[in-house]
C-alpha cells in the first residue's frame, strides 16, 4: 500500500478536481464568446496544458507542485462578459496573461510587486468577481426550477453529509436532468471525439486592460502567491520562479485552442502535498506527478463531456458553478473586511468589481481595483510616531503591533472550488506565509 498511496492520492486529487470546477471554466468560456465547439477545446487545452507542466515540475524538482486551471480566472470572464473584438481578443487576452506570468516568473520584482498588493483589496476584487456568478443558482431557481431545484438540494444535502462530493454530486444532478429534459436525438450534433478548435488571437487594448491584466492579477494574487503558502507551510521550499515559467509558457502555448491560465494549485497542492498522499515527504511528488498523468487523460475525454454539460440551458451551467464557489466568495470577503483601516476602500473595490460597469471597453474588474487603491490612498489614516497604538480589547496596556494584528485576523478559509475544484477540501493562508512566498519569488 505505500508505494501506491501516493498514486492513489494523485488519481483522487485528478479527478475531483476536474469534477469540481470544469463547469466553471464552460461558463467563463462561453460568456467571452467561445461557442460550444471552441469551450470544449479550452477545456481540453487546459487539461493537457496542466497535466504536462505538473509532471514536469514533479519530476524535475521532485516536489508535490500541483498545477490547475484558474478557477477565479474562469469567474472573472463570466463577470467581464463579451469583450471588444469578440472570441480572437479574448484568446489574445488569454496569450497576453501567459506572457506576463512567464515575465513575473523572469523577473521576481515583478511577482513581488503582485504579493504586496494589499490583501483587503485582492480579497475584494476577488469577491467582486465571484458575486456575479454565485447569485446563479438563485437566477436559475427562478428562470429552470424543474432543473436547478434538484442541484440544489443535492447539493445541501451533500454538502451537510459528506461535503468533499457536495459539488461533483450537484454536477452529476444536472447531468441527469440533462440526460432527462433531453429530447430523443439531442446528443446528434454532439461531438465525442478530442477536438482542439484553434483561433488566431487578436489584440485589442480594452481586451489587454479589461481581460488580460485582470486575469492575471486575479491568478497571481488568488492562486499562485496561496499555493505557494501552502507547500511552505507542508516544509517545502518550492522554487516559484520556475513554476510561473513553467505555467506562463503553458499558458501562452495552450491559448490558442482556447486555454484562458494555468497556474499552481492552493488546494490540490494540500491533497498531494500532504500526509495523506505518502508518510514520507519525500515520496509526495508521486501524487502531483499521477494527477498530473490523469489530467493530460481527461483532456481527450473533455470534449465529450463539454458536449453533453452543454446543451443544458447557460444558467443551470452558471448555477453549478456558483455553488462550487459559495467557499471562495466567504473567504474572499473574510480576506476584503480583516483590516478595519481598509474596510472602506475594499468595499468600494467589491462594488465596483461586482457592478460589471464597462469603460472605455474596460470590464469592472480593473476598474474596481483602481477605485480601491484610490480611496485607500485617500482615506486611510496615517499614524504618525507620537501616535499609541490602541490597546487590544481585554489585553490591559499590551499593545498589538499592526502586523500581528494582520496576521492574526488574515487567515483566509478558501474554498476547494477557488483552487481548480477540489470539492470540500480547505486550506488556510495566513498573510505572514503570503509575505514569505513573495521573498522567494527567484
Amino acid at each position: 500500500m505505500g508505494r501506491l498511496q501516493p498514486v492513489l492520492a494523485g488519481v483522487v486529487t485528478g479527478l475531483v478536481g476536474f469534477a469540481s470546477s470544469f463547469a466553471i471554466v464552460l461558463a467563463g468560456l462561453r460568456a467571452v464568446g467561445a461557442d460550444a465547439t471552441q469551450a470544449a477545446s479550452g477545456l481540453s487545452a487546459l487539461c493537457v496544458a496542466m497535466g504536462l507542466s505538473a509532471i514536469w515540475l514533479g519530476l524535475r524538482h521532485r516536489l508535490p507542485i500541483s498545477i490547475a486551471w484558474s478557477t477565479p480566472g474562469a469567474a472573472l470572464l463570466v463577470s467581464t462578459g463579451p469583450v471588444p473584438g469578440g472570441w480572437p481578443a479574448a484568446v489574445g487576452a488569454f496569450l497576453a496573461c501567459g506572457l506576463l506570468i512567464l515575465t513575473a516568473g523572469l523577473f521576481p520584482p515583478l511577482s513581488r510587486a503582485i504579493a504586496a498588493i494589499p490583501k483587503p483589496l485582492a480579497g475584494a476584487m476577488l469577491a467582486g468577481v465571484l458575486l456575479t456568478i454565485c447569485i446563479s443558482p438563485v437566477r436559475a431557481l427562478v428562470d429552470v426550477p424543474t432543473l436547478a431545484g434538484p442541484v440544489i438540494v443535492t447539493w445541501l444535502l451533500l454538502h451537510r453529509f459528506a461535503r468533499r462530493w457536495a459539488v461533483p454530486g450537484a454536477l452529476l444532478a444536472a447531468v441527469v436532468a440533462i440526460a432527462v429534459t433531453t429530447p430523443t436525438g439531442g446528443l446528434a450534433g454532439t461531438t465525442f471525439r478530442p477536438t482542439l478548435d484553434l483561433t488566431a488571437p487578436a489584440w485589442s487594448l480594452p481586451a489587454m486592460i479589461g481581460l488580460a491584466v485582470p486575469l492575471f492579477l486575479v491568478t497571481m494574487a488568488a492562486q499562485n502567491v496561496p499555493g505557494m503558502a501552502v507547500l511552505a507551510g507542508y516544509g517545502y521550499r518550492a522554487p516559484f520562479g520556475s513554476i510561473l515559467r513553467s505555467t506562463g509558457l503553458a499558458t501562452a502555448l495552450a491559448a490558442p485552442a482556447g486555454a484562458h491560465a494555468v497556474n499552481l494549485a492552493a488546494i490540490t497542492a494540500a491533497l498531494a502535498a500532504g500526509p495523506d498522499a505518502h508518510p514520507r515527504p519525500e515520496r509526495r511528488w508521486i501524487a502531483s506527478v499521477t494527477a498530473g498523468a490523469g489530467y493530460v487523460l481527461l483532456g481527450f475525454g473533455a470534449t465529450a463531456v463539454a458536449g453533453v454539460v452543454l446543451l443544458a440551458p447557460p444558467v443551470l451551467v452558471e448555477a453549478v458553478a456558483g455553488l462550487a464557489l459559495l467557499g471562495a466568495l466567504a473567504g474572499a470577503v473574510t480576506a476584503a473586511v480583516a483590516e478595519p483601516d481598509a474596510r472602506e476602500a475594499a468595499l468600494v473595490t467589491l462594488v465596483v468589481t461586482a457592478s460589471g460597469v464597462t469603460l472605455l471597453g474596460i470590464g469592472g474588474a480593473f476598474w474596481g481595483l483602481l477605485a480601491g487603491w484610490l480611496i485607500l490612498l485617500l482615506f486611510r489614516p496615517r499614524r504618525t510616531p507620537e501616535e499609541p497604538a490602541a490597546p487590544a480589547e481585554g489585553a490591559g496596556s499590551t499593545d498589538v503591533p499592526a502586523a500581528g494584528r494582520a496576521a492574526a485576523g488574515g487567515q483566509i478559509e478558501t474554498s476547494a472550488a477557488a483552487d481548480g475544484g477540489q470539492a470540500g477540501a480547505s486550506a488556510a493562508v495566513t498573510a505572514s506565509a503570503g509575505d514569505r512566498v513573495a521573498g522567494r519569488a527567484g
